[in-house]
């Protein structure tokens, strides 16, 4: 099917696709080549082993057109946490919709724009950055993403500026007819001791089997520190694959929080290079998946200079026949001394049918380094089962509580407040009748 996404671009670009600065064309034509060298990744692959693309790769997806449902702000009321006041791009089937988005009152030092906008508004800033943090040489789905972008947002820090209020992008997927693709393309750009929290969430309105593709290019600079939260609670016919590429300068930090529902398949890698002296990032994710969902996590964190630091946490939760994958990686380079990382994967198992393959791993290369990892695979607590009956608890409420307390363990390390309550809220809802 290779072949027929470099047929789609053909149609893509003759049709005005490649519109943009004059460096954009270029780019997307040598990424769709690239693609077409590499197709789509097999389990012959490493970094794929235990994830088939089969059902993307053997299914033609047509770019979503127009949207042909009207989308109304109270379709998205589910998914915004009840702040409006927050600055919030709505995309709708892939395209920005400005009637639904309120990003016009901005506070001071904070620029959030569309890309097709920013392409006229910001070309700068997007020749200095995008695709330059998420290379697509070896990666067939972010050269995909970039022969084909044509929305997104675009966030810039300025210096010094501190930003409160979350900033909300909501890409909706409308659920109008199945196989439907979207390539949402993102940049955050956040200069010298700026800081703020972007969240993105990926929902749907129905229940077709549409495609995400998802690439977020995330820049901080010296002294900076951006919390990035991705919800991704697609439709469970959907297909998601969603890369996070981070770049860190000197004493910034990046906290990052993925939390993973929905989708019939999900992919999401998360790679953050500590490029800077003192630097650190905090990555924490959640996965809880039922039926035959397959939920996938990659992470990367590299350590490149002296005294940077990585504190990782990952916990799933799977029932029925889903199928759980963690591949966490921390990679430490010769120079990188006085490194201090610690990475672990709690993965807690409901059904003698699902399953789960986890792969923490450290490559060090330099001496005078701090680095664990860990990963467990298990049921419930039968000792505290028994203990909870034997208060007066009723053996499925009893199940229910622990599971919940479980996967809500790694959601208190979230710093908003309506995001903590709401995705406990929906934790425990998902494991209590």
């Amino acid at each position: 099917m290779t072949q027929t996404y470099v047929n789609d671009f053909a149609t893509f670009a003759a049709n005005g696709g490649s519109a943009g600065p004059g460096w954009l064309p270029p780019l997307r034509h040598s990424a769709i080549e690239r693609f077409s060298a590499l197709g789509f990744p097999t389990t012959k692959n490493e970094d794929w082993h235990f994830t088939s693309v089969a059902p993307i790769a053997e299914r033609e997806f047509q770019i979503a057109p127009p949207a042909a449902r009207r989308v109304v702000a109270s379709d998205l009321a589910p998914f915004t946490f009840g702040r409006s006041e927050w600055p919030t791009l709505v995309f709708v089937d892939g395209r920005f919709n400005a009637e639904l988005s309120s990003a016009e009152s901005l506070p001071r030092g904070l620029v959030v724009m569309d890309l097709k906008r920013a392409w006229r508004e910001a070309s700068v800033l997007l020749e200095q950055h995008l695709t330059k943090i998420a290379a697509f040489d070896n990666d067939a789905f972010t050269a995909l993403n970039t022969a084909f972008m044509s929305d997104g947002a675009v966030v810039h820090l300025a210096a010094d500026a501190v930003v409160d209020t979350p900033i909300h992008l909501i890409f909706v997927s409308t659920g109008i007819t199945d196989s439907l693709v979207t390539y949402p393309r993102n940049l955050v750009v956040a200069e010298r001791n700026s800081k703020a929290t972007v969240i993105e969430s990926y929902v749907p309105l129905g229940d077709a089997a549409y495609f995400t593709n998802a690439v977020s290019e995330l820049v901080l600079r010296t002294g900076a520190t951006l919390n990035h939260i991705k919800l991704q609670r697609e439709s469970e016919k959907a297909f998601h694959v969603g890369n996070v590429q981070v770049t860190q300068e000197r004493d910034s930090h990046m906290l990052s929080f993925s939390f993973a529902t929905g989708a019939a398949l999900s992919r999401t890698n998360v790679h953050t290079s500590l490029a800077g002296e003192g630097c650190g990032a905090t990555l924490d994710g959640l996965y809880m998946v039922d039926g035959e969902q397959h939920v996938d996590h990659q992470t990367l964190v590299e350590h490149i200079e002296p005294n940077t630091f990585s504190r990782e946490l990952y916990k799933g939760v799977l029932d029925g026949a889903s199928h759980g994958v963690f591949n966490g990686r921390v990679y430490v380079h010769s120079k990188a001394q006085k490194t201090d990382g610690k990475q672990q994967n709690n993965n807690l198992l409901l059904s003698d049918r699902a399953q789960i393959d986890a792969k923490p791993q450290l490559e060090i290369f330099a001496d005078d380094v701090r680095c664990t990892h860990g990963a467990t695979v298990g049921r419930l607590d039968e000792v505290a089962l028994f203990y909870m009956k034997s208060r007066g608890i009723a053996s499925d409420r009893a199940r229910e509580l622990l599971t919940y307390a479980f996967a809500a363990d790694v959601i208190e390390n979230i710093e908003i407040p309506a995001i903590r309550d709401e995705l406990e809220e929906q934790t425990l809802r998902r494991f209590t009748k």
